[in-house]
């Protein structure tokens, strides 16, 4: 699909010259005209967003330079240009020492010129914007962050044994994810899920997880539910935003052996293979109530033994080089990722 054409507001009391703008640039712009400042303003104010406003100087009532400082305030991201002739420049020269304008063009302006100031204008908006996306992504990033450690947080305070689990389950798998050499929007996605990967358990009861002895099949039946819980909390994140997706598959099996939904093989995204290796490392190395830590070895070996056929081949090999080759190590939870 083209890109839509940049909005352009041209003001004059000159019907000719408005006319003679529409003719030269509405093959290039989306060009709307006003005969004076009030109605530009009106304009600006109906909804829509305006790339560049180019204003003459002289016109009744409200003249460009007052309507430009007034659009400075009201839609700062709108680029503003003001056409002048010579006996006005100093006035001129003054709104723009004040701030509130992008390019100054003398009257009568070549067409040629015009253009090159209207497509900088252009561009100087891009920028603009993009900068201003940039600063509410990086707003969002910062609640989200504040969201998922709140909600690890809550998980993690019903299960003292689960203290500190998923922040190493996410350190272990993003160093497996860079092994692997995922890209940063896939770490991004991937360090979301694994520090909410047991999110579920919230609806597991405390007694089920701290107990120190075996729990029976029904009980059991509920704690394998928790992927399951994990993916309806978080499922309206969005496709593009597949956290759910991987929170729900990461007890899944390469040989369709694991739950919920006993998913095999390529069935199960590239995220969950990979926590589901970090998972079980971490966990048999951590206490549990109802064992001690079972250790690192006794960890790589069950992972070995399983590759390919339980756990994914590559996030096997890439877990084993971080561990044999690299000397990685569970970071303490403060600095974990």
């Amino acid at each position: 699909m083209p890109n839509a054409k940049a909005r352009v507001l041209v003001v004059d009391d000159d019907a000719n010259l408005l006319a003679s703008m529409r003719r030269q640039f509405a093959a290039s712009y989306e060009l709307v005209t006003a005969r004076g400042g009030q109605e530009a303003l009106d304009i600006l104010a109906s909804g829509r967003s305006f790339s560049v406003l180019v204003s003459d100087l002289r016109m009744p009532g409200m003249d460009g330079i007052q309507l430009l400082s007034r659009a400075s305030k009201l839609y700062p991201d709108t680029v503003r240009i003001l056409l002048t002739g010579f006996a006005d420049l100093e006035s001129a020269m003054e709104a723009v020492n004040q701030g509130f304008i992008f390019r100054l063009l003398s009257k009568p302006c070549p067409p040629d010129a015009l253009e090159r100031s209207l497509a900088d204008a252009v561009r100087h908006h891009g920028l603009v914007e993009s900068q201003r996306e940039n600063y509410s992504l990086q707003r969002f990033k910062r609640l989200l962050e504040g969201i998922v450690q709140g909600f690890s947080a809550v998980v993690e305070a019903r299960d003292p044994y689960l203290a500190g689990h998923q922040s190493r389950v996410t350190a272990l798998a993003l160093a497996m994810a860079r092994e692997l050499g995922l890209g940063q929007d896939d770490l991004d996605i991937l360090r979301i899920a694994a520090l909410l990967h047991d999110i579920g358990k919230i609806y597991v009861p405390a007694d089920f997880l701290n107990r120190p002895g075996a729990l029976r099949m029904e009980e059991f039946s509920v704690i394998k539910m928790h992927p399951e819980v994990g993916y309806d909390i978080l499922k309206n994140l969005g496709e593009d935003w597949p956290v759910a997706t991987i929170i729900r598959q990461h007890h899944e099996r390469m040989d369709g052996s694991g739950y919920p939904n006993g998913l095999a093989g390529e069935d199960i995204v590239p995220g969950a293979r990979i926590i589901a290796v970090a998972d079980v490392v971490d966990a048999m190395c951590s206490h549990r109530p109802y064992r001690p830590s079972l250790g690192i070895e006794a960890a790589l070996a069950e992972i070995g033994s399983g590759s390919g056929v339980r756990y994914e081949r590559r996030s096997v090999e890439a877990c084993l080089r971080l561990f044999r080759e690299q000397g990685f190590q569970f970071p303490p939870a403060a600095s974990a990722f």
